[in-house]
């Protein structure tokens, strides 16, 4: 085991004074100043996915009542935005949302949907969105007090 340690030592101190060779050989200029070894650096296009806003209060709904909203977003970044995957927390919510890439610029809506039936009290869903923007996760909140006819 000591060999071992020893021969290892050896090594890294024969590459230490190999490695420190200091010639005074100079670099080219020409390799620096040579445009075909510059290429221009393109700045990476990303998509921002913005919201008008996060959540929606349906308010008081009767059992058994389906109800929708639309959440409006805008891509404001300098990329094509695409949203990969929605999920909700509930069986009860749906997401329809756009599933082509969405150009910079562009506004779209996300429509959640919310089915009462077989619901009672105060109700709280959430829709997780997963796009290729800046902020890769998203959620949307939606909330309704749900009562009995």
């Amino acid at each position: 085991m000591n060999y071992r340690v020893i021969k290892f030592f050896i090594a890294i101190a024969m590459l230490t004074f190999v490695s420190c060779n200091n010639s005074d050989k100079k670099l080219s200029t020409d390799l620096v100043n040579n445009p075909k070894s510059a290429e221009k650096v393109t700045k990476v296009k990303v998509a921002k996915i913005e919201f008008d806003k996060l959540s929606h209060d349906f308010g008081t709904v009767v059992s058994g009542e389906v109800v929708s909203y639309k959440f409006k977003f805008k891509n404001s970044g300098d990329g094509d935005l695409l949203i990969g995957k929605v999920s909700t927390t509930c069986g009860c919510t749906v997401a329809d949302y756009p599933k082509e890439p969405i150009k910079p610029g562009e506004v779209k809506y996300i429509e959640v949907t919310f089915d009462s039936s077989n619901r009672g009290g105060f109700q709280n869903k959430t829709v997780t969105l997963l796009t290729n923007s800046e902020k890769s996760k998203t959620n949307l909140l939606i909330k309704a007090k749900v009562i009995r006819p």
